[in-house]
């Protein structure tokens, strides 16, 4: 049976393991992919994410810090503001406070993936397809420090991949009319256009926007994230 965990349960989780993020670094990521990026690694500090920019002229930093861009990322955690730039072979390093976080320590998985609304089903056939047995859902919206912050727009996605990758009827219309209504959401457009452009939510809402996958390989410069179709 399918499980749920959170990012600091993850030690010693194997089999296939999808981190989830829907608000919004995987729907970020999505669309990046969407506007032609080639790969995105993915890092869980801040600093980290500007040292790779540094050290590879051209990379483009994107994500945030408590929801805020970071001083020196070229754009922020935002699905809308990456869809409109043209991204086609770019390299990009992502860093958030949730999502990239939850790769980084899923250290032990034995396949890996990203994952939103935007590429839910695509990414219920790879895990179906990677034959490894039930898969473990990271609901990285949930913080040890933030009781408030349940992740029930990440629990909500999970849902939905896993009823795709069961065959089951997905629900898609009211998974994204609770996305669109929960406090996350609120919290998020809140942040302002600067760092949350007003489309942000809605396109997180988006089922199935993609019809690719996003699996996370490790490699010699780090964890990077790659767009595949099943």
């Amino acid at each position: 049976m399918a499980r749920h965990v959170a990012r600091w349960e993850l030690a010693g989780v194997g089999g296939p393991v999808v981190v989830v993020d829907v608000i919004r670094a995987f729907t970020t990521a999505a669309y990046a992919f969407g506007s032609g990026a080639a790969e995105i690694y993915l890092v869980d500090d801040v600093e980290k994410a500007l040292a790779f920019k540094d050290a590879r002229p051209g990379t483009i930093a994107l994500g945030e810090n408590r929801g805020l861009r970071p001083a020196g990322f070229d754009y922020p955690n935002s699905p809308a503001m990456v869809s409109r730039v043209d991204l086609t072979g770019r390299t990009l390093v992502q860093r958030t406070s949730a999502g990239t976080r939850g790769v980084v320590a899923a250290a032990d998985a034995d396949r890996l993936w990203a994952a939103s609304l935007a590429c839910a089903s695509a990414t219920a056939r790879a895990v179906d397809t990677a034959g490894l047995g039930e898969p473990t859902y990271v609901i990285t919206g949930r913080f040890e420090d933030r009781p408030d912050a349940t992740g029930t727009d990440d629990e909500m996605t999970a849902e939905l991949i896993e009823r795709a990758r069961q065959g089951q009827p997905l629900a898609a219309a009211a998974t994204s009319s609770a996305l669109l209504a929960t406090d996350e959401a609120a919290r998020t457009l809140a942040l302002g256009p600067e760092h949350c452009d007003p489309t942000d939510i809605a396109l997180a809402a988006t089922v199935d926007a993609f019809d690719f996958a996003m699996e996370v390989e490790r490699t010699d410069l780090g964890l990077r994230l790659t767009a595949r179709r099943p």
